[in-house]
């Protein structure tokens, strides 16, 4: 098994389906000759031709509204959002059209759209260009909403996206492009709604998603040094959740520690916590602790961006402080 970059994932999984299927295209700001602003489309213009792989004009309204209506008439659209901060101006397409035509219709009609948008802060892009806003559209019944943060998950959940009836937002992150990570060749598929436990544990959980991963198994080893052994869950999908798989770690573990890359009011990491309250509370031997971005506007400046994201250390000291005496150390 390979090991490859989270970007030449994507670039194999759109490859492999682009050939297995004609009715898959893609559309998008700077995709064709260019190759797309991150490159995951490099070279796909002069394989497939214009037909394709389609240039758009700098309109994300009317990229989502045409791939919408391309996927209604038998169609499998990918499109390409250069950075999620500038789908708003098109959320009434995804909210009040993508989202619910299906059921609009009764089932007569289906959209098998696939987003793909990249988000994520730390690259001092300001304000209006470093958020993320998965929880927008993990609030939406209608879509699928998936944030894989591995090679593989990125191969395997995008073959899976481009394959199903419902739109889907595929949300990368901007730090995770570069990444690398071993990847199965030829048809290799994730499904929707299975979180991940990627590091086996017995004195907490730790859950997480996309980015945050890393963060959450680099802080898991460090506590392992001092003997304790951190379960880290990575959720793959947020909607639909595996709550089972999630709280089946708590109620092993019995501590919970959420980390995640949004804001802390009303996000994803507030959903987690809910989950775990209604379905594993008699389990917890603690309360479930949030590591999360500040509730700020993200800085330009590098210090303040820097102290305004999780950070390791926070990490690790929020579940030390969560583990009983015998298991603490500085």
């Amino acid at each position: 098994m390979p090991d490859i970059t989270y970007r030449e994932a994507l670039h194999q999984a759109l490859h492999e389906e682009m050939l297995r299927d004609e009715s898959v295209f893609l559309m998008g700001e700077d995709i064709a000759q260019f190759g797309g602003a991150y490159k995951v489309t490099a070279g796909f213009f002069e394989e497939f031709g214009a037909k394709r792989v389609k240039d758009t004009p700098i309109s994300e309204e009317a990229i989502v509204g045409a791939g919408i209506g391309a996927a209604m008439v038998g169609l499998r659209p990918v499109i390409e959002i250069m950075t999620i901060n500038f789908i708003l101006v098109a959320f009434d397409q995804v909210i009040n059209n993508a989202a619910k035509i299906s059921y609009m219709f009764g089932g007569q009609g289906c959209v098998p759209l696939v987003i793909r948008t990249p988000q994520g802060a730390g690259h001092q892009l300001g304000e209006q260009h470093s958020q993320n806003l998965d929880v927008y559209f993990a609030y939406v019944p209608g879509l699928y909403v998936v944030t894989p943060a591995t090679p593989a998950d990125a191969k395997g959940m995008l073959k899976t996206a481009i394959r199903g009836n419902n739109p889907v937002m595929f949300i990368e992150n901007l730090a995770l492009y570069n990444t690398i990570g071993p990847v199965p060749e030829g048809e290799y598929l994730v499904p929707f709604g299975k979180a991940r436990v990627a590091r086996e544990g017995r004195d907490l959980t730790i859950v997480s998603h996309s980015r945050m991963v890393r963060t959450a198994l680099d802080a898991a080893e460090r506590l392992a040094r001092d003997g304790v052994e951190a379960e880290v869950i990575d959720l793959r999908s947020l909607r639909p959740l595996d709550a089972e798989t999630l709280t089946a770690s708590v109620r092993k573990t019995n501590r919970a520690l959420v980390v995640e890359e949004g804001w802390r009011q009303y996000g994803v990491g507030a959903e987690v916590v809910a989950t775990i309250q209604e379905q594993a509370f008699d389990f917890l031997d603690a309360p479930v602790v949030r590591i999360t971005t500040a509730d700020v506007p993200m800085p330009y400046s590098k210090p303040l961006e820097t102290a305004a994201l999780p950070q390791l250390d926070a990490v690790v000291d929020a579940a030390r402080a969560m583990l009983p005496r015998r298991l603490r150390r500085a």
